[in-house]
């Protein structure tokens, strides 16, 4: 069975897919990726898919899936390298990639994860109060 590689960078997971993806190797990468992120703690997923001609619904559900997850572990998820007809194939199925941000290329991905958290930096979650706080306006 052939695995994806998954590639740190900083606090990024990078996913290329070189391969056209079997169903059990779409699986493979969510549980790969999931445990990458928790043994890791990076805080973004970049997932190219450049190198992908077509998806079907599966691995379309899987993307998601992976976002899904990604999310629940800390992690922002965005896929890069989308062509024309992958979008519009995704659009035929319904499939809307909830979750998911995409980006032209990969450093543009890099971009929407830091501006992602950033913004995560900037709003802060007050145990004491049990309220949220913006960071660039609280005082104490």
């Amino acid at each position: 069975m052939e695995r994806v590689p998954v590639l740190k960078i900083g606090d990024i997971l990078l996913v290329s897919i070189q391969l056209d993806m079997s169903d059990q190797t779409a699986l493979t990468l969510q549980d790969d990726l999931a445990e990458r992120i928790v043994a890791t703690g990076c805080h973004g997923v970049i997932i190219d898919i450049t190198a992908l001609d077509i998806v079907d619904s599966f691995v379309g559900r899987m993307l998601s899936t992976i976002a899904s997850i990604s999310r629940v572990l800390d992690a922002e998820t965005v896929v890069v390298g989308m062509r024309p007809a992958v979008a519009i194939t995704l659009v035929e199925l319904g499939l809307s990639l909830n979750g998911i941000r995409t980006a032209l290329n990969v450093e543009r991905g890099m971009e929407l994860i830091a501006a992602a958290r950033s913004a995560d930096d900037d709003y802060d979650y007050d145990v004491a109060d049990d309220e949220p706080r913006d960071e660039t306006t609280a005082t104490r």
